[in-house]
């Protein structure tokens, strides 16, 4: 079974940063381009600046009716709330292909007014790759490591996890190249939704896609077994179209 990598019920008060994605994944040291995203339900997810003013997140992240903030820690680890200033989600997401597990364009943009980012944004990667069975890539998120509690969540944390069977152009899916999804390893957890997924591509870090959803070791409920990733190569021409109309055209 899938899980929806969404922290429920998560308040500003229990923004508690103290580790994300399941598994012992190490912290991210530095600043970075990786933001973390609640919302008005109590939902939290994860997401990549892809312009100063800009976010890339999945489309299951953001679904309407819902206010959206990003969440920025200062140098005391505080968490600091910043409002969105428009939402697009790719217009071919279905939530209920979503629901039923299927693959669909789980990609979303946050407009926000102001830089969210003091660095260099994120580079995407359009193009379809060649993939074959064991290549790596790193997974970001701040998303729990202990799953059912919500203050588990808020450091931004990276896994390397290595591709299962043939990728195709809608789905890819990943484990621990330690567990092979025969018991509890790394892998993406509730809040980690909508993290950037990197792959090394002529010696510069891009991101070739986004995290849509989770399992347990042996394709049960849960988190720590394989990670479910949307690639950006069908919907990269949306991406790029729309942070124009945007006013935040890509590099």
């Amino acid at each position: 079974m899938l899980t929806r990598l969404l922290i429920p019920a998560l308040l500003v008060s229990c923004i508690t940063p103290a580790a994300a994605l399941v598994g012992g994944a190490q912290p991210v040291a530095g600043p970075h381009a990786a933001v973390m995203i609640v919302g008005s339900r109590g939902n939290s997810c994860t997401g990549i600046a892809i312009a100063r003013d800009l976010v890339l997140t999945a489309a299951h992240c953001v679904p309407p009716g819902a206010d959206y903030k990003l969440v920025a820690f200062d140098a005391q680890r505080q968490p600091r709330l910043r409002d969105t200033q428009s939402i697009a989600r790719h217009p071919q997401f279905s939530q209920k292909t979503f629901d039923n597990h299927r693959a669909t364009a789980d990609v979303a943009l946050i407009k926000f007014a102001s830089p969210v980012v003091s660095g260099m944004p994120a580079t995407l990667h359009g193009e379809r790759l060649s993939f074959t069975p064991n290549d790596r890539f790193t997974v970001l998120g701040y998303g729990l490591t202990q799953i059912g509690n919500g203050k588990s969540g808020g450091t931004l944390r990276n896994a390397q996890l290595l591709v299962t069977g043939q990728p195709g152009t809608l789905q890819i899916r990943l484990m621990d190249p330690a567990t092979r999804n025969e018991r509890a390893g790394l892998g993406a957890c509730t809040g980690d939704s909508g993290g950037p997924v990197l792959r090394d591509i002529n010696g510069q870090q891009k991101v070739i896609g986004v995290v849509s959803w989770s399992t347990a070791a042996g394709n049960q409920a849960g988190c720590g077994g394989l990670t479910g990733v949307t690639p950006l190569s069908l919907y990269y021409p949306w991406i790029a179209e729309t942070a124009r109309k945007l006013g935040s055209p890509l590099n």
